[in-house]
């Protein structure tokens, strides 16, 4: 993989906009600026961003998920559930395409919804706090990056003792616990149980002041999914559902200084509530976040270096000489217009090029 040198485009720091200026790529990673010997290609300038990171998807559809997430600059893709193992482990590494994080199986109550779902329900069933050490051990012997658990109040749910359990066994092994959360009762929980991420955010009433204040305490950080949110109402919404009480959560969430991260729970899996189109759904939730109250500086950092800081990942998320080299080029001015996301010139995965469309 030789030298590229992206000249004549603006780079956006986390902040806001640089100068017109030069951007070096080499071995996979954004190099120094020494330019000797290598293609040079004319940004005319574009703004470059850092390749987005989608924080709650599944890739049910394997490969083709991953391609057409990278046609829209997505370039890493946090997988929330996904199975069996060896399917996962596929994914991952796969040159040209985005880098992949995964829950792998998520613990999963039986009698929920979720049980329904094919494969991934019924490998996740978990039935008690006595099988919590287990069902954690064995999800990190398969390489799981994080532990999901799917908490349904007031449908079938985890007692709070196996939600204790299962989030002392997963940070016993050094894993993050990502809660997924619809109802202001299963936020509760979860902060009881001392959960690291939320995602999702209640559809049944907008976060109080006093519930957003202990998340804000508890230092949990929320994925708020906004477009699965919206999905939901559009295509199979449940009594006394409201898309505005999610909207009004990450604005309160957002306003207390919550970290608000964009995800999509882009998915195509039977079952599910709501079918959501991988990659173009992040530049929706981008939208969405702007529409409750982000500047699109936030929105901006919510799907670039605000994931990578809080997941971990920190050989991406922002533009500096030895990150990885993934990166978007777009047209028009995200700062003005966070639409301007949608106008793709070129994305870079791992430092290999692709030109959408």
């Amino acid at each position: 993989m030789g030298r590229t040198v992206l000249h004549n485009v603006r780079v956006f720091d986390g902040t806001g906009l640089r100068s017109p200026g030069t951007v070096v790529i080499e071995a996979g990673l954004i190099g120094s600026g020494d330019a000797t010997g290598a293609r040079v290609l004319d940004g005319a300038g574009g703004v470059l961003l850092p390749g987005l990171i989608d924080a709650h998807l599944h890739l049910a559809g394997g490969r083709q998920d991953l391609v057409r997430l990278r046609e829209f600059g997505v370039t890493t893709a946090l997988d929330m559930a996904c199975a069996p193992p060896e399917f996962v482990r596929s994914l991952r590494g796969l040159p040209g395409l985005p880098a992949v994080r995964s829950a792998g199986t998520p613990a999963i109550a039986p009698g929920s919804p979720h049980s329904h779902i094919p494969l991934v329900g019924q490998l996740g069933i978990l039935r008690g706090a006595q099988e919590a050490a287990r069902f954690v051990a064995e999800r990190v012997a398969e390489g799981s990056d994080y532990l999901k658990i799917v908490i349904n109040t007031p449908a079938p749910s985890h007692e709070q003792a196996t939600l204790n359990a299962l989030v002392a066994a997963a940070h016993a092994h050094g894993r993050p616990t990502v809660a997924h959360v619809t109802s202001c009762a299963a936020v509760e929980e979860a902060l009881l149980a001392g959960v690291d991420i939320l995602t999702h955010v209640p559809l049944d009433r907008a976060l109080t002041e006093d519930l957003t204040a202990r998340v804000l305490a508890g230092g949990q950080f929320v994925v708020p999914t906004l477009s699965m949110m919206e999905g939901v109402i559009a295509q199979s919404a449940p009594p006394g559902a409201s898309y505005e009480a999610a909207r009004a959560s990450v604005r309160r969430l957002h306003r207390a200084g919550v970290p608000v991260i964009a995800g999509t729970d882009a998915n195509a899996s039977p079952g599910v509530p709501a079918a959501i189109s991988h990659g173009d759904s992040l530049h929706r939730e981008l939208e969405l976040l702007v529409d409750a109250g982000l500047s699109t500086v936030d929105a901006l950092r919510s799907a670039t270096s605000l994931p990578a800081k809080h997941f971990g990942l920190t050989d991406r998320g922002v533009i500096e000489p030895g990150r990885r080299a993934d990166l978007v080029l777009v047209e028009g001015d995200p700062l003005s217009d966070i639409t301007a996301t949608r106008s793709i010139r070129a994305v870079w995965c791992g430092g290999v090029e692709h030109i959408p469309g």
